[in-house]
C-alpha cells in the first residue's frame, strides 16, 4: 500500500473513533436507549456509583444538563459588539463541564493525573468525587439531583450562600434536572440493557 493510502486510512479510523465518543447519543430522552447505544457509559456510571455512591440516574441527568452527552462540549463564545469573539464564557469542558481549576483539584486529590474531561469514565468519576464532597460539606443527599445540581453549578461556596435564589432560570433548570433524574431512574428500572450491563 502507498503511504498516502495508509495515511488516509489512519485519519479515517481516528476520525471515526473521535466522533463516536464526542457526538451525543440518538435519543437523549430515553435512558435505556442511551446505555444500549453506549454501553461504556453504563459501565462508567456504575463504577462511579460504586466508588462515590452517586446514583446512575443523578449522574445521567447532570451530564444531560451540562453537555447533552457531548464529550468535547464547551461553553459558547462571548462577543463584543455582537461580532468580535472575546473568548469562551468559562473554562468548562467535556461531559461534566468541569472548570480548569476544579478539574486540577480533582486530579490532585484523587491522584488521577492523566484524567481527561472528554473521557466518560473520568468525567463521571469527577462528578462522583464532587457530589460526595457536597454531601460531606453541605449535607446534600447523593440522590437529591436538584440540590446536587445547584451545588455543582454554583460551587459549594455559592450554594452555601444561597446564590441560586436570585437566579430564577437556575431554579427552573435544577427542577428540570430533578425531573429528568426521576425519568431516567424509572426508565432504567425497566431496561434490559441496564439490568445486564
Amino acid at each position: 500500500m502507498s503511504r498516502t493510502l495508509i495515511a488516509v486510512l489512519a485519519v479515517l479510523i481516528l476520525a471515526s473513533c473521535g466522533s463516536r465518543y464526542n457526538s451525543q447519543p440518538r435519543n437523549l430522552d430515553n435512558a435505556c436507549s442511551i446505555v444500549s447505544e453506549r454501553p461504556e457509559y453504563l459501565r462508567a456510571f456504575r463504577a462511579t456509583e460504586r466508588r462515590w455512591g452517586v446514583p446512575v440516574h443523578v449522574q445521567m441527568a447532570t451530564i444531560y444538563q451540562e453537555s447533552k452527552f457531548v464529550g468535547d462540549a464547551r461553553p459558547p463564545y462571548r462577543y463584543t459588539l455582537g461580532i468580535i469573539p472575546m473568548g469562551r464564557q468559562s473554562t468548562a469542558f467535556g461531559y461534566s463541564q468541569a472548570l480548569d481549576g476544579t478539574w486540577d483539584e480533582y486530579r490532585r486529590e484523587t491522584g488521577k493525573r492523566g484524567a481527561r474531561r472528554d473521557d466518560i469514565r473520568d468525567a463521571t468519576d469527577f462528578m462522583g468525587w464532587y457530589m460526595l464532597e457536597s454531601r460531606n460539606r453541605l449535607g446534600i443527599a447523593l440522590s437529591d439531583a436538584r440540590n446536587q445540581y445547584l451545588a455543582y453549578h454554583e460551587g459549594r461556596t455559592g450554594y452555601a450562600r444561597g446564590s441560586y435564589n436570585s437566579k430564577s432560570w437556575l431554579l427552573r433548570v435544577s427542577g428540570e434536572v430533578a425531573a429528568r433524574a426521576n425519568m431516567y431512574e424509572a426508565q432504567l428500572a425497566n431496561c434490559r440493557s441496564a439490568r445486564r450491563g
